[in-house]
């Protein structure tokens, strides 16, 4: 399993946290982090630094991933955050490598990158940064089941800690039987 987190949101947050640690203590995956290095600053709503800072996760998941044996493993999963949806996704397709996927709150440019039935989305409908008719429409159109959290922001939080606890749990369990299929 290969972690891609977010710009902000990295592996030691809940969702990838939780992902990876599951994944070794009830499946017996292997983990592997890529952590970005040089993103530009303030990147929301400035295309140029979002081209920019895909360049320099892509470039970090290169630098984190040389000499990776994939042919190693049976399987592979990719569990990706935001930006690190869309560097899974080019990452997986300028490698060749047919891996399984979990997109947290993925990028409508995201789905530029994905291929068909390639995993599970999960979206917020109140998320800045993805518009829900784009995440929708992108998932149906390549036939990934998308699990919706009504009212929660681009980290999945609707800001009612005790909701966000228990969505995080749903969320997990959800997690939970996609990897029970891999």
């Amino acid at each position: 399993m290969i972690l891609f987190p977010g710009i902000g949101y990295t592996n030691d947050r809940p969702l990838l946290y939780y992902t990876g640690k599951m994944a070794v203590s009830e499946f017996g995956f292997t983990l592997k982090r890529v952590n970005y290095r040089g993103l530009p600053d303030k990147v929301k709503g400035d295309p140029v630094k979002m081209k920019e800072a895909f360049q320099a996760a892509l470039r970090s998941a290169e630098d984190d991933l040389k000499g990776l044996d994939f042919f190693a493993y049976s399987e592979i999963v990719m569990v990706s955050k935001s930006i690190g949806t869309a560097v899974a996704g080019a990452y997986a397709k300028k490698h060749d490598l047919c891996c399984r996927n979990i997109y947290f709150t993925p990028l409508e440019e995201t789905f530029s990158w994905i291929r068909p039935e390639s995993g599970i989305a999960f979206h917020g409908t109140a998320d800045p940064w993805a518009g829900d008719e784009a995440v929708i429409r992108g998932c149906e159109r390549l036939r990934i089941p998308l699990t919706v959290i009504e009212n929660a922001n681009h980290s999945l939080e609707t800001g009612d800690v005790r909701k966000d606890i228990s969505n995080l749990g749903k969320l997990m369990e959800r997690v939970n039987q996609f990897l029970g299929t891999v």
